[in-house]
C-alpha cells in the first residue's frame, strides 16, 4: 500500500452521496467540501460520476470537479464510470482511478445499467483497453455491487459473486472489491466472502464498500479488516446510501469508521477533528439534508489523543 498508515479510507460522499439525494450541491460547495476532506488527511476521494447530466444533474459538473481535485498534491482522484463513453470523459478530465459498478445480481444489473453481467464484463474489457491506450497509469477497479444480497432478486449466490469478480480481473480490472449495495450483509457473511475473494484474486482483491442500513456497517467493516481488507469506502455524514430504505443511514459514516479504527490503534492518517469540521461545507451545500454519525454527535472521548494524522 503506497502510504504509511494501516488502512486507507476512500471517501465516496461527493459521488455516491450526492447522486443519492434529490438536491444538487453547487459546484463551489463541492470544491470547498473536497478541500476540507483533503485538509483532514483524506487521500482518496471518489469525486464524481461520469453519466449523462439529464439522468443525474447532480453530476453535470463532473469534469470541473475532477480538474480541481487533481490539483491537490498526493490525492488519488476517483470517478465512477458505467461505460466506455463515461470512461473517455473521465480520462479526458484527468482522473487517477476509474471505478465501475458491476452487479452480482442479474436483476439489479439490468435495472441499474441496462446490461447483463456478461455485458458488463465486456464493458470492463473495453474500458481497460481504452485506459491502456490513453492513460496506462490510471487504475481500474470493478466494484461488485449487490454482492451480499439484492432488493430485486433477494439471495445472490456467493459462487456467482466470486466468479464475477474473477471475470472482471481477467477482463483487465486492476482489482475487484465487494459492495453491500442495499445493506443486507452481516459479519459472518462478510468474513466468508472476503476470505473467498482473497483466495481467488490474491492482491487484486479490493475494497469493502459497506452500508449501515440495518446498523451493521461498522461491524461489517471490522469483519472485512479481520479478513485482510485494508481499503474501506465511507461517506462523510453517511450521506447517500440505499434508496430502498428511506430514512435509514446509508453509507458507512466516515467519521465513525475513522474513530473505530483510530481508537483501536489502527491508523488512517485522517485527523478526526478536521474531519468533523469538513461537515460544515457539506451542510452548507445541502441545507436541510439529513446527515448521520454517532461520533460527531457525541464528540471524542475525554482524554482521547490521536496519533500520527496527516497535517496539510
Amino acid at each position: 500500500m503506497p502510504h504509511a498508515f494501516d488502512v486507507l479510507i476512500s471517501e465516496v460522499g461527493p459521488r455516491d452521496g450526492l447522486q443519492s439525494v434529490k438536491a444538487t450541491m453547487p459546484t463551489a460547495d463541492k470544491l470547498r467540501w473536497i478541500d476540507a476532506l483533503y485538509a483532514a488527511g483524506v487521500r482518496e476521494i471518489e469525486v464524481a460520476s461520469f453519466v449523462p447530466a439529464r439522468l443525474l444533474p447532480q453530476m453535470a459538473d463532473a469534469a470541473e470537479v475532477v480538474r480541481h481535485a487533481i490539483t491537490l498534491p498526493g490525492l488519488t482522484v476517483m470517478a465512477l464510470v458505467p461505460n466506455r463513453k463515461g470512461a473517455q470523459a473521465a480520462l479526458d478530465a484527468g482522473v487517477h482511478k476509474l471505478t465501475m459498478p458491476v452487479s452480482a445480481s442479474a436483476a439489479h444489473s439490468l435495472a441499474n445499467v441496462r446490461k447483463t453481467r456478461e455485458e458488463m464484463v465486456e464493458e470492463v474489457r473495453a474500458i481497460s483497453d481504452l485506459r491502456r491506450d490513453l492513460a496506462p497509469h490510471v487504475k481500474l477497479e470493478a466494484g461488485i455491487s449487490t454482492a451480499f444480497g439484492c432488493t430485486l432478486q433477494g439471495l445472490v449466490p456467493e459462487d456467482e459473486v466470486i466468479w464475477l469478480a474473477a471475470q472482471c480481473v481477467q477482463a483487465g480490472a486492476d482489482e475487484s472489491g465487494l459492495s453491500d449495495t442495499v445493506g443486507y450483509a452481516n459479519p459472518a457473511q462478510v468474513r466468508r466472502l472476503f476470505k473467498r475473494l482473497r483466495a481467488e484474486l490474491g492482491d487484486k482483491a479490493g475494497a469493502a464498500h459497506m452500508h449501515n442500513t440495518r446498523g451493521l456497517g461498522l461491524a461489517n467493516c471490522l469483519a472485512a479488516y479481520e479478513e485482510g481488507v485494508r481499503t474501506f469506502d465511507a461517506s462523510l455524514g453517511g450521506l447517500g446510501g440505499c434508496p430502498y430504505a428511506p430514512g435509514a443511514s446509508g453509507n458507512v459514516v466516515t467519521e465513525d469508521l475513522v474513530f473505530m479504527f483510530e481508537a483501536s490503534g489502527i491508523t488512517t492518517g485522517i485527523d478526526l477533528q478536521r474531519l468533523m469540521q469538513a461537515r460544515a461545507p457539506l451542510l452548507a451545500g445541502l441545507p436541510g439534508e439529513p446527515v448521520y454519525g454517532m461520533t460527531p454527535e457525541a464528540g471524542l472521548p475525554k482524554g482521547f489523543v490521536q496519533q500520527g494524522a496527516r497535517h496539510v
